[in-house]
């Protein structure tokens, strides 16, 4: 696919003309956002209405709720950050979710946006960078537990910026 895309500007380039490039860009980022981004946030609305319709986002507060507290965050939000480690499309999908259902409000999405952005798909990246480079398996604990600490650290800080 990049290849592709290297090819097709390297043609708009070549007649020189700046509408040309846009519209290739363009075609380039709504292809990716369809193909990369829109999957995830589909599951992660759907991940919370079954989580939400099973009675389960009760559970899940009820048990999350004193860990989540540290960040001012009620236990539900647990789930937004299960999912950024997964997807960071996809933890943003389920804090809009959330949002949207009432479960959390716009302080709670402000500290948890700061958590989606840092913990920023650790467990995707993981397989498509770690595996590649050939970086030993023995190191991906730390790796892990490092990004989640400053994902934490993060929520933290913002929950004192926004005063909770």
């Amino acid at each position: 696919m990049a290849a592709n895309t290297e090819k097709n500007v390297s043609k708009a380039k070549a007649k020189g003309n700046l509408i040309s490039s846009f519209v290739v860009g363009a075609r380039s980022g709504l292809k990716m956002s369809l193909n990369n981004m829109a999957p995830n946030v589909l599951f992660a609305f759907a991940l919370i209405q079954i989580l939400n319709l099973s009675g389960l986002s009760d559970l899940i507060s009820k048990i999350c709720g004193p860990i989540m507290g540290i960040f001012g965050l009620p236990g539900i939000a647990a789930t937004v950050v299960v999912t950024a480690l997964l997807s960071t499309g996809g933890g943003i999908g389920a804090a809009a979710s959330l949002a949207l259902s009432g479960d959390i409000n716009g302080g709670h999405a402000a500290v948890l946006l700061v958590g989606i952005m840092t913990f920023g798909s650790c467990l995707q990246y993981m397989g498509r960078v770690l595996g590649p480079a050939d970086v030993d398996g023995k190191h991906y604990p730390i790796l892990v537990a490092s990004d989640i600490l400053c994902g934490f650290l993060a929520m933290i800080v913002m929950n004192l910026i926004m005063g909770f």
